[in-house]
């Protein structure tokens, strides 16, 4: 699934980490498109504590109040007006953008961060799928930089570190996708599960649903209720099924259910495959650790995993069995972090050459 995005100065308030050695480090400017939402905020949060990041531009293409405004959590934090700025202004401003957009208006933008010589990280849809027909399909939107889709490194580290190291722009993965890719490829890779005949079950918190006004995610329609959506239909359907078809090199099909569940934050996904060959618990288990074991980020316990496990952190916790003669892994994040800026964080860190956990333990 690979392109390339520099820096004039801006005076505002940031927080500087303290150094307790007094070093003068280097630091990468950075703006946040889209800067209202929940996977934004947490990304300034993140960056406010990097050693080697300044947020140098926020932008809204409604709001105009300070960030600390909207977002309370950062009052007296970070005090920096959210702008309505051209792509060139924010590439004159920033050496790395972060795009928090909906599908479709990242993919307007992008091509002319690139050409300013910004480099770009989509926490959006526009560049994870490798065809343009089957984003129109799934998202019903005409795609508007065709041309780049099957180039971009899809950013999921664990799998495609070196292509996200030398890119330009990379494709924050989706949530879900993170969940259920991470814990499947393994076995998959291995043969010991069968590529079709998947069943996941995702159960995500409210705040996966965004900070926009819906019925759905009211208090009192959501409060002391679970409930399915999208079945059959969920957009990262393709997403999850591309990836786990390439990195197998086999054809994955999956069916996919997931359900809003009355919390903030966090998703659990359970998936059910069927075993290739006679396997136990503890052998899975043995190909898991061993798969993931310089993985910073990926714990395989031996424990069932839950969302207060990994809540507020970078952390995949994973685990598997076997029971009734099906194989059933179970993997837990944290929706906003691990799902969306958290990887966004940890990308950054490799496009600009920092240690990959900066910011992020």
């Amino acid at each position: 699934m690979c392109v390339a995005l520099a820096g004039r100065k801006k005076l505002c308030r940031y927080y500087m980490p303290f150094d307790p050695f007094g070093a003068t480090h280097p630091m990468t400017t950075t703006a946040i498109l889209g800067a209202t939402g929940y996977t934004a905020v947490e990304l300034i949060k993140i960056l406010l504590r990097h050693p080697h990041a300044k947020i140098t531009a926020l932008t809204s293409r409604e709001e105009t109040r300070s960030v600390g405004a909207v977002h309370p959590s950062l009052a007296g934090r970070l005090e920096m007006p959210l702008e309505r700025l051209t792509p060139q202004e924010i590439a004159d401003r920033a050496e790395c953008v972060f795009c928090c957009l909906p599908h479709t208006a990242s993919a307007n933008v992008v091509p002319e961060l690139l050409e300013h010589g910004a480099k770009v990280i989509d926490l959006g849809a526009d560049y994870r799928l490798n065809s343009a027909e089957i984003f129109e399909t799934w998202y019903d939107a005409k795609h508007p930089d065709p041309a780049r889709l099957g180039k971009v490194p899809y950013g999921l580290p664990e799998l495609f570190r070196p292509q996200i190291a030398g890119a330009g722009l990379v494709a924050n993965p989706g949530c879900y996708p993170t969940s259920i890719i991470l814990p499947l490829v393994p076995l998959l890779q291995s043969n010991w599960t069968e590529p079709t005949d998947i069943i996941v079950d995702s159960k995500s918190g409210v705040s996966g649903a965004g900070r926009a006004l819906k019925l759905t995610t009211l208090y009192p329609e959501c409060n002391e209720s679970i409930a399915a959506y999208g079945i059959g239909t969920h957009r990262h359907t393709p997403e999850i099924e591309q990836v786990l078809s390439t990195v197998s090199e086999q054809s994955v099909k999956i069916i996919f259910t997931p359900h809003l569940v009355p919390m903030d934050r966090g998703i659990l996904s359970v998936i059910y495959a069927q075993p290739k060959k006679t396997a136990s618990s503890g052998e899975l288990l043995s190909a898991l650790r061993e798969f993931y074991q310089n993985e910073p980020f990926v714990h395989v316990v031996e424990h069932l995993p839950a969302t207060k496990d990994v809540s507020g952190t970078n952390f995949v916790h994973m685990t598997v069995r076997v029971s009734g003669g099906r194989v059933i892994l179970l993997c837990v994040i944290d929706n906003l972090m691990k799902g969306a800026s958290g990887a966004a964080v940890q990308n950054f860190n490799l496009m600009f050459g920092y240690p990959e956990t900066t910011a992020l333990l």
